[in-house]
């Protein structure tokens, strides 16, 4: 991947992860979304609050895409509830990020979201 499609990519990584984060700032303390992007592998997470100390902050994962230079392919995996990352075989991979980013907004079967 050259520089200009790593940029492309975070960009549109950055850009859902935007648009599902609450705008009210007083939402954002007890849930908000971050993301982790290596230039292969992205990690969405939720931000909140461990539940029996406030004051402490959990990154929660719950979808992983990452991209095989060798197929030319993203896979779209989801975070089992053992902690273990599975491929999300509803759809599974794509060609193209977009794609994968609009089946975990989609969430369908409530794997990403709940």
């Amino acid at each position: 991947m050259t520089k200009n499609t790593l940029d492309i990519n975070e960009s549109t990584i950055k850009r859902f992860v935007a648009s599902i984060r609450p705008e009210d700032l007083k939402i954002r303390k007890q849930l908000d979304y971050g993301y982790t992007y290596d230039g292969k592998t992205a990690i969405l997470y939720a931000i909140r609050p461990v539940w029996n100390n406030p004051n402490e902050i959990q990154n929660i994962e719950f979808a992983k895409i990452r991209f095989y230079k060798s197929r030319k392919e993203w896979n779209l995996y989801w975070m089992r509830a053992n902690g273990n990352w599975e491929i999300y075989e509803p759809f599974p991979k794509s060609s193209h990020l977009e794609k994968l980013i609009d089946v975990v907004k989609e969430d369908k079967h409530g794997c990403f979201f709940g």
